[in-house]
């Protein structure tokens, strides 16, 4: 066991974290997404469980924690779009994919504001795209799509369950609503084994889209800048943590291959608490020791006001809890960026 925690501990994973599965010992596993936050840590854990991961990428993105901490070195890499329908088959079968987990999305909101098509194309066409090729492909036994509590759209009951309507109205919930309904057809219709995950705001290390609030903030404090937040400060958000994400994921792909009738199933998973976007930069600022006061520029559009999830049926069904508290999470994070800028200024 020491041995397996070193080697664990190796690839960056904490002992706490690093559990090996047989389940995925020399399994076959496509994981879309993989330069993306989820992504890093999902193909860590793949890795440390002795799985063959096959990663799709689209753009090279030489900071992602697929390239930087040198797991792409020991993963098989496809170079593709999602909703290149062809390259996923030829993927799926020329390495005889079993477990497909699905992250690929564009996840900016702002991005999807200014560019709907793009975003539509890669979160709506890409699930598509993606499961008509799994159906296609007679290898592949479970399927994990990630959805989002955005799919939800705006509802005045909270919080959110899975019984939920999918109501988006903005182009990015929309784009969400659209691609979990995609999932859901394609068990009800053609019985492909595919269930949902929903999962609200993630953070963590390896997050370099520095318009979100956390990296932003880190980034922020560690220049000295006072943090920017564009919305007024009071909007309520379920924040969860990438390394409970990539867990998360996981455990249904798990779950789905012992009981294939929870194929069409949509699960949340949640710390199950509300901040506060002003809350959750005092609580980086205090870990941080900082003073620094942040600037409220409430530009924000487009975006739900109050959001939160429950996460009963994932404890229920799944047996799912999360391994960090927010606090955990946000200390976890803060030491990432003071690495990862620190080198980068090195």
């Amino acid at each position: 066991m020491a041995g397996e925690v070193g080697a664990l501990e190796g690839l960056g994973m904490s002992r706490e974290v690093a559990e090996v599965n047989g389940f995925w010992l020399d399994r076959p596993v496509l994981v879309t997404g993989a330069t993306g936050l989820i992504g890093g840590w999902l193909v860590r854990r793949l890795l440390a469980g002795g799985a063959e991961v096959v990663c799709l990428v689209r753009d090279w993105v030489p900071q992602s924690e697929l390239v930087r901490a040198g797991l792409v070195e020991r993963v098989k890499v496809v170079r593709g779009e999602v909703q290149d329908q062809a390259t996923m088959e030829r993927a799926l079968g020329e390495y005889e994919v079993d477990t497909v987990i699905h992250l690929a999305a564009q996840t900016i909101v702002g991005i999807a504001n200014r560019n709907p098509v793009s975003t539509f194309e890669a979160n709506i066409a890409g699930t598509w795209a993606l499961l008509e090729a799994c159906r296609r492909t007679p290898t592949v036994r479970q399927i994990v799509v990630a959805s989002s509590d955005k799919a939800y759209g705006d509802h005045e009951e909270l919080p959110y369950s899975e019984e939920a309507p999918l109501t988006g109205r903005h182009p990015y919930d929309v784009s969400k609503s659209c691609a979990d309904l995609i999932a859901q057809t394609y068990a009800a219709s053609y019985r492909l084994p595919v269930a949902i995950t929903r999962c609200g705001n993630f953070y963590g290390g390896g997050d370099l889209n520095w318009n979100r609030i956390v990296p932003g903030t880190i980034r922020s404090v560690l220049r000295g800048q006072p943090p920017v937040i564009r919305s007024d400060g009071q909007f309520i958000r379920d924040y969860f943590y990438a390394e409970d994400g990539a867990a998360a994921n996981m455990l249904l792909a798990e779950r789905l291959a012992e009981d294939p009738a929870l194929a069409g199933e949509a699960f949340n998973f949640s710390n199950e608490i509300q901040v506060t976007v002003l809350e959750l930069v005092e609580r980086i600022l205090g870990l941080m020791g900082s003073r620094l006061e942040p600037e409220v520029r409430n530009e924000a559009v487009n975006e739900i006001r109050h959001q939160y999830l429950s996460a009963a049926k994932a404890r229920r069904v799944l047996g799912w809890s999360p391994l960090f508290s927010l606090e955990e999470g946000l200390g976890r994070t803060i030491k990432w960026y003071e690495e990862f800028l620190g080198a980068a200024r090195r």
